[in-house]
């Protein structure tokens, strides 16, 4: 056995109420980001790249739209004979989770873990935005004798932890002896005598645990400095495969300062914004500091300003909605918006 070889386990059970509405029909991990990703796949194509060849993912709330997105595991070369993609959703939604980690949902699936042949295990959450190589992590935890490492980002918790798959099923057995719920709770208790050790990630990495967060992390990718940071050539950031048609701009389509996936009709005024795929945007329209996700429809002589419109929203004729960074607009997913000013 190779003593490198790692588990990868996503806790995908957390709620965030301060994510809402863009949690109301999906999971947390399954929040759609940078105009063509899901924010679980920043965490799974790092397991990838880091050659993690098993990877289980537990969710508990609204997953349906994730198991959607994942498939297989085809995208990220995880539909394999052996190892490969696991869903292992909670089959007792009583149980409050915590923090990331928590062992009473892996405890259900121990089975799981008793089969995996990997000496080590990665536990992360699904919503912390990063491109990171976790042999590297690996390595100095294996170098500094560690029990469990934490990986950090300017000093903040990426709840990204490395340890022995030995010793995380003894946590796991033990949960209610110990009084441990996650993996959380026993980094955070200086009472044994587990060696925690810190890895400080180099990289950008952000935490989106909120509307503000989400809105204010999705506008730094317009900055080229973060987005070379994030999507690295020799580590792409894998998704689900669309085959759409490139964008269309039409004679008086203005873009400055953007992004724009395939499959758009642009005939009005973008910048500072991000448009997934397969967005019309009409005639005579201003977008503005926002962002516009998959199948939207943004009608003529309208002015958006720090808003964001979820999947399958249509904002009709002559609308003019207006937010700010901290408290962006936001128009559900499938909703229509009349005729309003907003401010």
């Amino acid at each position: 056995m190779n003593n490198k070889w790692m588990l990868g386990v996503i806790d995908a059970t957390t709620y965030i109420e301060p994510l809402q509405p863009l949690t109301l029909h999906r999971s947390v991990a399954a929040v759609p980001f940078a105009g063509r990703y899901r924010l679980i796949d920043f965490v799974l194509s790092s397991m990838v790249h880091s050659g993690i060849e098993s990877v289980a993912i537990f969710p508990k709330y609204q997953y349906r739209s994730l198991m959607d997105h994942l498939g297989s595991g085809k995208n990220w070369d995880l539909n394999r004979k052996r190892d490969g993609l696991f869903f292992f959703p909670s089959s007792d939604l009583s149980i409050s989770m915590h923090h990331v980690g928590a062992f009473a949902h892996f405890e259900q699936h121990i089975d799981y873990f008793l089969r995996s042949r990997q000496k080590y295990a990665v536990i992360c959450n699904s919503y912390t935005i990063c491109n990171i190589d976790y042999e590297a992590v690996l390595e100095r935890h294996i170098a500094n004798e560690c029990d469990i490492t934490e990986v950090r980002y300017q000093g903040r918790s990426l709840e990204m932890f490395v340890l022995e798959t030995s010793l995380l099923l003894d946590l796991i057995t033990n949960h209610r002896n110990t009084g441990y719920y996650s993996i959380v709770d026993v980094v955070r208790d200086h009472r044994h005598s587990l060696k925690i050790c810190d890895y400080e990630h180099d990289g950008y990495a952000a935490v989106i645990d909120s509307i503000e967060n989400y809105f204010r992390h999705s506008m730094e990718l317009l900055n080229r400095d973060v987005w070379q940071q994030l999507f690295i050539q020799s580590r792409p950031i894998y998704t689900k495969v669309k085959d759409e048609p490139p964008t269309k701009y039409t004679e008086k389509a203005v873009v400055k300062n953007s992004m724009i996936a395939n499959g758009c009709i642009i005939e009005g005024h973008v910048e500072n914004s991000i448009i997934f795929r397969s967005v019309k945007i009409g005639k005579g329209t201003v977008i503005k500091n926002s962002i516009i996700m998959q199948k939207s429809q943004i009608g003529e002589h309208c002015e958006l300003d720090c808003v964001i419109v979820d999947k399958d929203a249509k904002v009709e004729n002559n609308v003019s909605l207006r937010g700010t960074e901290r408290v962006p607009f936001v128009i559900r997913k499938g909703t229509v918006q009349g005729e309003l000013i907003s401010s």
